[in-house]
């Protein structure tokens, strides 16, 4: 069963990056390649104001990083977060990254701010403090490259803790069967990370970028945590398919005979 993903890409490479990497949604389209050569994925830039067609229809919706806060003003800032929230209102499946995920909790009713703690960088690890049903390993912990200096620091209303570390409280949560959002970047490689923070230096203190940089010799979890989506997102579609029968089976039971 073929899923389609629409991937609302919230940023555009470093100038000084776009020769040597692809650009942020092509990343996550990668990353799932990896996992499932089926997965279909669309990229809009939202940054530059493209959104899919009213008309057409999604397993998904995934929200990429960005260098941008979610809480600001900014024009399309202000449009996604809307976007989200009218998303969620219609049902949909909702998945966020980074970025992605700070702005779904903000648009959802927690809270995203910069974080007293500062910069995150590197290589990160994170404990799992709950195991959903469609979680295909039973992995206590997990490792993810992470650039990141805002934090959600309130989950929503109904939101279970996915994951947590003592540098990030709420670095992975779930809503039912509907959103999905990680604060490390699956979707990144070492390389690419390995360069951000070159280009980044400046504004790191030097202990920070120097232990950053050493962490990049340790392996991370991205496959996997792209595996956790795509399971997510399955194990959602598949519940919608048997709500649906059961209301057709309910519709045709409730109509009235026709007596002749």
């Amino acid at each position: 069963m073929t899923l389609r993903i629409c991937i609302l890409e919230s940023d555009d490479l470093h100038p000084t990056m776009q020769d040597s990497f692809i650009g942020f949604g092509q990343m996550f389209k990668q990353l799932f390649a990896g996992q499932d050569a089926s997965v279909v994925c669309q990229v809009f830039n939202v940054v530059r104001g493209e959104y899919p067609a009213a008309s057409e229809q999604f397993d998904a919706y995934l929200v990429t990083g960005s260098k941008a806060d979610s809480f600001a003003n900014d024009p399309w800032i202000v449009t996604l977060r809307a976007y989200l929230r009218e998303r969620f209102q219609q049902g949909d499946v909702l998945l966020g990254i980074c970025f992605g995920h700070q702005i779904l909790a903000l648009v959802l009713g927690g809270d995203t701010q910069r974080s007293n703690k500062g910069w995150g960088i590197g290589v990160h690890r994170y404990r799992l403090a709950y195991k959903p049903q469609w979680l295909p390993e039973a992995l206590d912990e997990f490792q993810l490259l992470i650039s990141h200096r805002d934090q959600v620091t309130a989950l929503p209303a109904g939101a279970t803790l996915l994951a947590q570390s003592e540098f990030c409280e709420n670095a992975a949560f779930i809503i039912g069967q509907q959103v999905l959002c990680f604060q490390g970047h699956p979707e990144f490689t070492h390389d690419f990370s390995r360069q951000l923070l070159q280009i980044r230096q400046a504004v790191y203190c030097p202990d920070e970028y120097q232990a950053a940089c050493n962490s990049l010799q340790d392996a991370h979890d991205g496959q996997a945590i792209a595996q956790w989506m795509l399971c997510f997102v399955q194990a959602a579609k598949d519940a919608r398919k048997a709500s649906d029968a059961i209301d057709a089976v309910t519709d045709s039971v409730s109509e009235p005979l026709c007596l002749v």
